[in-house]
């Protein structure tokens, strides 16, 4: 037998050395995975059902923490806003299943009850457990003052007491703290509601509240209309670019408007605008409590 040549070792264990890198190398990134998405996780469940998160490149960002501040502050989850919702670090799929899952009727009895979250983790769930609170019907500030115990006191000033049904506010004259006290609106709601009605003119209805986009439906039973004062749109004298500034009228409508009364003289009738070819019957039985002639 021929003696085994010292070259041919030494490529022996390289080759080795090499495959063991590879090896170790998989490993950790295995182990990297199960720390980041544990396979008894929600959000691993989410995953292979292949659920509104889409991949799993996704969900790993969503684990990486890293560069993201989340705040915490005290909150109720049934009446939460998306806004306060994000800035406490829950990512937009999960806020937009909880704006759904409230809309539906669901709520949330119990802090546990938000730990079946998707794609929420048990250590994210332990940092924001002891900030859950779930309003009981007549509890008041002295109440919930007194379940924390020792824990940090709700600022007085920043707790705000949502109305109960049957509790109604007027939509034309109401401002944005009023606004906050409604179930399921927050500060950018109430600032949508408020910019809306500005642009609009006045509300006619209260259902225009659905077309502000994610709005709580359950929301709109605490509204009322009352005498209907809108500030109306002079069709015979406003230009293209004031008309197209209501959210009713676009560009191509306005033009129409001003070209009718350049044509034909002043608009008489919204029986004038029906026969412009831009408008719709929806579009003009919207408009009708807002025309002037």
């Amino acid at each position: 037998m021929k003696p085994v040549r010292n070259d041919s070792i030494v490529i022996l264990m390289v080759v080795l050395a090499i495959v063991a890198f590879f090896i170790g190398k998989g490993v950790r990134n295995n182990d990297k995975m199960t720390e980041v998405l544990p396979e008894d996780s929600a959000a691993f469940t989410q995953w292979q059902r292949g659920g509104e998160r889409g991949n799993y490149a996704q969900t790993q960002k969503f684990y990486n923490t890293e560069g993201k501040k989340a705040e915490r502050f005290y909150f109720d989850p049934n009446v939460a806003d998306s806004v306060t919702l994000s800035q406490l670090g829950l990512r937009q799929w999960q806020v937009r299943n909880i704006l759904k899952y409230r809309q539906k009727g669901g709520k949330f009895r119990k802090p546990t009850d938000f730990a079946r979250l998707y794609g929420l983790s048990p250590s994210e769930y332990k940092s924001l457990e002891p900030y859950i609170r779930i309003a009981d019907e007549g509890m008041g500030k002295e109440d919930m003052r007194k379940e924390e115990g020792t824990r940090k006191t709700v600022d007085s000033m920043n707790y705000i007491v949502k109305m109960k049904e049957g509790e109604t506010l007027e939509l034309n004259s109401v401002d944005t703290t009023a606004l906050k006290k409604v179930p399921g609106i927050g500060s950018a709601y109430a600032r949508a509601i408020v910019n809306y009605r500005n642009r609009l003119g006045g509300y006619a209805r209260v259902e225009q509240l659905k077309e502000i986009s994610g709005l709580p439906e359950s929301a709109l039973s605490f509204f009322t209309i009352g005498k209907v004062e809108v500030k109306c749109i002079d069709v015979n004298r406003m230009t293209i670019d004031q008309l197209k500034k209501h959210p009713y009228i676009n560009f191509y409508q306005a033009r129409s408007i001003v070209e009718h009364r350049r044509l034909h003289g002043p608009l008489r009738s919204v029986a004038e605008m029906r026969m412009m070819s831009d408008f719709t019957e929806k579009d003009i039985e919207r408009l009708l409590p807002y025309l002037k002639f």
